[in-house]
Protein backbone atom coordinates (compact mmCIF):
# COMPACT_ATOMS: atom_id res chain seq x y z
CA UNK A 1 0.00 0.00 0.00
CA UNK A 2 1.49 3.29 -1.09
CA UNK A 3 0.81 6.14 1.30
CA UNK A 4 0.95 9.52 -0.38
CA UNK A 5 3.29 11.93 1.28
CA UNK A 6 1.93 15.34 2.11
CA UNK A 7 3.24 18.15 -0.08
CA UNK A 8 6.32 19.88 1.30
CA UNK A 9 5.00 23.41 1.58
CA UNK A 10 8.13 24.55 3.34
CA UNK A 11 10.57 23.06 0.84
CA UNK A 12 11.57 26.50 -0.48
CA UNK A 13 12.13 27.74 3.05
CA UNK A 14 14.00 24.57 3.96
CA UNK A 15 16.20 24.89 0.87
CA UNK A 16 17.08 28.50 1.76
CA UNK A 17 17.77 27.54 5.36
CA UNK A 18 20.04 24.70 4.25
CA UNK A 19 21.96 27.06 1.94
CA UNK A 20 22.44 29.49 4.84
CA UNK A 21 23.56 26.65 7.12
CA UNK A 22 26.04 25.49 4.46
CA UNK A 23 27.41 29.02 4.10
CA UNK A 24 27.81 29.39 7.87
CA UNK A 25 29.50 26.01 8.15
CA UNK A 26 32.11 27.03 5.55
CA UNK A 27 32.65 30.51 7.01
CA UNK A 28 32.96 29.30 10.62
CA UNK A 29 35.97 27.05 10.14
CA UNK A 30 37.52 24.86 12.82
CA UNK A 31 40.44 27.31 12.89
CA UNK A 32 38.15 30.19 13.87
CA UNK A 33 36.14 28.11 16.36
CA UNK A 34 39.29 26.84 18.07
CA UNK A 35 40.80 30.33 18.18
CA UNK A 36 37.66 31.79 19.80
CA UNK A 37 37.42 28.84 22.22
CA UNK A 38 41.09 29.24 23.21
CA UNK A 39 40.79 32.96 23.89
CA UNK A 40 37.38 32.69 25.56
CA UNK A 41 38.22 29.98 28.08
CA UNK A 42 41.74 31.36 28.63
CA UNK A 43 40.30 34.74 29.62
CA UNK A 44 37.90 33.12 32.10
CA UNK A 45 40.65 31.28 33.95
CA UNK A 46 43.29 34.01 33.64
CA UNK A 47 41.00 36.71 35.06
CA UNK A 48 40.09 34.39 37.93
CA UNK A 49 43.79 33.88 38.60
CA UNK A 50 44.41 37.63 38.62
CA UNK A 51 41.92 38.04 41.50
CA UNK A 52 44.15 35.83 43.64
CA UNK A 53 47.37 37.83 43.29
CA UNK A 54 48.83 41.28 43.54
CA UNK A 55 51.69 42.38 41.36
CA UNK A 56 52.98 39.69 39.08
CA UNK A 57 52.27 36.52 41.09
CA UNK A 58 52.24 37.37 44.80
CA UNK A 59 49.37 35.43 46.28
CA UNK A 60 47.24 37.61 48.52
CA UNK A 61 46.37 36.75 52.14
CA UNK A 62 42.69 36.70 51.16
CA UNK A 63 43.44 33.93 48.65
CA UNK A 64 44.97 31.75 51.36
CA UNK A 65 41.94 32.47 53.53
CA UNK A 66 39.59 31.56 50.68
CA UNK A 67 41.30 28.19 50.24
CA UNK A 68 41.19 27.64 54.02
CA UNK A 69 37.48 28.39 54.40
CA UNK A 70 35.50 28.23 51.14
CA UNK A 71 37.59 26.19 48.68
CA UNK A 72 38.42 23.39 51.10
CA UNK A 73 39.75 20.49 49.04
CA UNK A 74 40.31 16.97 50.29
CA UNK A 75 43.89 15.66 50.32
CA UNK A 76 45.52 19.05 49.68
CA UNK A 77 46.53 21.54 52.36
CA UNK A 78 44.99 24.97 51.64
CA UNK A 79 48.32 26.77 51.08
CA UNK A 80 49.43 24.20 48.48
CA UNK A 81 46.01 24.24 46.77
CA UNK A 82 46.16 28.05 46.64
CA UNK A 83 49.53 27.97 44.90
CA UNK A 84 48.60 25.20 42.48
CA UNK A 85 45.29 26.78 41.46
CA UNK A 86 46.68 30.30 41.16
CA UNK A 87 49.66 29.29 39.04
CA UNK A 88 47.52 26.97 36.89
CA UNK A 89 45.07 29.81 36.26
CA UNK A 90 47.94 31.88 34.90
CA UNK A 91 50.12 29.30 33.13
CA UNK A 92 47.61 27.19 31.19
CA UNK A 93 45.59 30.15 29.84
CA UNK A 94 48.79 31.72 28.52
CA UNK A 95 49.59 28.48 26.71
CA UNK A 96 46.06 28.42 25.28
CA UNK A 97 46.36 31.96 23.94
CA UNK A 98 49.60 30.96 22.23
CA UNK A 99 48.07 27.71 21.05
CA UNK A 100 51.01 25.85 22.57
CA UNK A 101 50.39 22.43 24.12
CA UNK A 102 46.71 23.19 23.63
CA UNK A 103 45.36 19.72 24.36
CA UNK A 104 47.45 19.36 27.54
CA UNK A 105 46.45 22.83 28.77
CA UNK A 106 42.76 22.23 28.05
CA UNK A 107 42.95 18.86 29.80
CA UNK A 108 44.55 20.46 32.87
CA UNK A 109 41.84 23.15 33.01
CA UNK A 110 39.13 20.53 32.52
CA UNK A 111 40.57 18.68 35.53
CA UNK A 112 40.50 21.92 37.49
CA UNK A 113 36.91 22.54 36.40
CA UNK A 114 35.96 19.04 37.56
CA UNK A 115 37.52 19.62 40.98
CA UNK A 116 35.70 22.96 41.30
CA UNK A 117 32.40 21.33 40.29
CA UNK A 118 32.71 18.32 42.59
CA UNK A 119 34.29 19.84 45.69
CA UNK A 120 33.73 23.60 45.67
CA UNK A 121 30.64 24.76 43.75
CA UNK A 122 28.48 21.79 42.75
CA UNK A 123 25.48 24.04 42.09
CA UNK A 124 27.41 25.98 39.44
CA UNK A 125 27.18 23.11 36.96
CA UNK A 126 25.66 25.23 34.15
CA UNK A 127 28.74 27.49 34.14
CA UNK A 128 31.10 24.55 34.45
CA UNK A 129 29.33 22.79 31.59
CA UNK A 130 30.02 25.80 29.35
CA UNK A 131 33.68 25.71 30.35
CA UNK A 132 33.82 21.94 29.76
CA UNK A 133 32.27 22.36 26.31
CA UNK A 134 34.98 24.77 25.21
CA UNK A 135 37.74 22.68 26.79
CA UNK A 136 36.46 19.45 25.22
CA UNK A 137 36.48 21.13 21.79
CA UNK A 138 40.14 22.04 22.34
CA UNK A 139 41.04 18.59 23.65
CA UNK A 140 39.38 16.99 20.64
CA UNK A 141 40.47 19.40 17.89
CA UNK A 142 43.65 20.93 19.28
CA UNK A 143 44.64 24.56 18.82
CA UNK A 144 43.64 24.83 15.17
CA UNK A 145 45.66 26.20 12.30
CA UNK A 146 46.26 29.55 14.06
CA UNK A 147 48.39 28.07 16.82
CA UNK A 148 52.01 27.43 17.74
CA UNK A 149 51.11 23.75 17.95
CA UNK A 150 50.49 23.79 14.20
CA UNK A 151 53.66 25.78 13.47
CA UNK A 152 55.78 23.41 15.60
CA UNK A 153 54.04 20.25 14.38
CA UNK A 154 52.70 19.37 17.84
CA UNK A 155 49.60 17.26 17.64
Amino acid sequence: MDIARPPLHGSGLRRRWNRLAELLQHRLSDALLCLVARFGIASTFFLSGRTKVEGLLSITPSTYELFRTEYMLPLLPPHIAAHLATYAEHFFPMLLVLGLFTRLSALALLGMTTVIEVFVYPDAWPTHLVWAGLLLLLIGRGGGSCSLDRVLGIR
